[in-house]
């Protein structure tokens, strides 16, 4: 019995991985030397992310001598951009491509998904044409099937398809992308609605740095005006002229993080105001669509991107960036530290700390905690209230026991929702 309830459970796992499995466009075309071109491309714009985050895509590459052609004059922006419109969002293997109802059919594009294209100009035609050929073109009236399927490179059923086309996609307009060199920093920040923020950069001089930063790899958080009126924002002014700098270099990161590369990042990510040892590092919570930077006292939801200029890009968050090491372990409307002797006499923890006690724990024993918080301390969900502040010894190991067992018992009724999902899923397939 308790060998098929391992097998059960060894299969069940399996399933459940299977069903979360995510492509590698990069990872597959390392093994094609002729499209090494593409592939440095899809990284150095991170379209390769946005392609990875795709449960269903098919990519239409580039041999290098095709690939040549096309970036020789181009910014990354535009190569950006082209890479976007080869990549179909849908899949398309050789038996599809030559089936297709009626002979044509339009279909998404990741460039249609940017909110940049005009209209229709992020689909793309394809076409059966004479003698047995396939060709490609943009949806732009009256474009021409410069570029025509190959042959078929790699597929994943229903998942990935990767086929080699002649020539690139293009049309009239496609690479007219805002540049960031030639970008009035200021001017568009204050068209995006974060006209606050952009005084602050302007005032305190801190435009200069991320301006030296851009050819290099910038990724900027702009909190829009909205997040400057919140109630419980802390005093700003309050700030010393250093501590201002600190918090404003603290919006951006010294790399190119586009949304779509902003979701794979695991762990801390390093600030401008970063000095060592996980001090004014950042971290990401993404669900689904949403991506929110999380700085250990707040979360802020990244809003819109407005510019998009490979190494830079510039993103708006719905609310002010606060790090811990100058506001503490939660938001306060009270005026905000200035310099050690403003400090109020009741310190912060030390870093990795566990948090404060719930106003349901006050007058309990003290008990260390396992694991660091790095989001607003919330009441233990699983703490037992009914425990007398004096329990004796014997009573609290209990109460111990109590918890590991309802913690143990919440992972594996979580363990087995996934899994009951992912058998499901398996089901259904086959």
């Amino acid at each position: 019995m308790a060998a098929t309830d391992h097998l059960v459970f060894a299969l069940a796992v399996s399933l459940a991985v299977a069903a979360v499995r995510a492509h590698n466009i990069t990872g597959i075309l390392d093994g094609y030397p002729e499209y090494s071109l593409y592939n440095s491309y899809l990284s150095q714009t991170k379209v390769c992310d946005e392609i990875n985050s795709r449960s269903t895509v098919t990519c239409l590459v580039l041999t290098n001598g095709a690939m040549s052609s096309l970036v020789s004059n181009l910014s990354l922006a535009d190569i950006k951009n082209a890479l976007r419109l080869l990549t179909l969002l849908d899949y398309y293997d050789t038996k599809k491509l030559h089936s297709l109802h009626d002979g044509s059919e339009l279909t998404t594009t990741l460039y249609q998904t940017t909110g940049d294209a005009s209209g229709d100009m992020g689909h793309v035609n394809i076409t059966n044409l004479r003698g047995g050929k396939v060709g490609f073109a943009s949806a732009a009236p009256g474009s021409k099937f410069q570029a025509t399927y190959t042959k078929s490179v790699k597929q994943e059923p229903y998942n990935l398809s990767v086929l080699e086309v002649s020539d690139p996609i293009t049309f009239p307009g496609l690479f007219n992308s805002p540049s960031a060199a030639s970008t009035n920093l200021t001017a568009l920040l204050e068209k995006a609605g974060c006209k606050q923020f952009a005084q602050l950069i302007v005032s305190s001089g801190v435009i200069k740095m991320y301006q030296a930063a851009m050819d290099k790899g910038l990724t900027l958080f702009a909190p829009n005006d909205d997040a400057f009126q919140d109630k419980d924002l802390p005093d700003l002014s309050k700030l010393t002229s250093a501590d201002l700098v600190t918090l404003l270099q603290y919006h951006a990161l010294p790399q190119y993080a586009p949304k779509a590369s902003l979701k794979t990042i695991k762990g801390n990510i390093q600030t401008l105001a970063s000095t060592g040892a996980g001090k004014y590092d950042l971290s990401v919570v993404a669900k689904g669509d949403d991506v929110s930077m999380d700085t250990g006292v707040d979360k802020s939801r990244v809003a819109s991107t407005v510019l998009d200029d490979t190494p830079t890009v510039i993103h708006t968050v719905d609310s002010v960036l606060l790090p811990p090491e100058l506001f503490g372990g939660a938001p306060s409307p009270a005026p905000a530290p200035g310099p050690a002797s403003d400090v109020p006499a009741a310190s912060p923890a030390p870093e990795g700390s566990a948090p404060a006690p719930s106003h349901k724990a006050a007058g309990k024993k003290k008990r260390k905690s396992k694991s660091p918080s790095h989001s607003p301390p919330a009441p233990p969900a699983d703490t037992p209230d009914m425990a007398p502040a004096d329990a004796p010894d014997g009573e609290e190991e209990a109460d111990k026991a109590d918890v590991k067992k309802n913690g143990a018992t919440a992972v594996a009724t979580s363990f087995a929702a996934t899994v009951a999902s992912a058998t499901l899923f398996a089901v259904s397939f086959f």
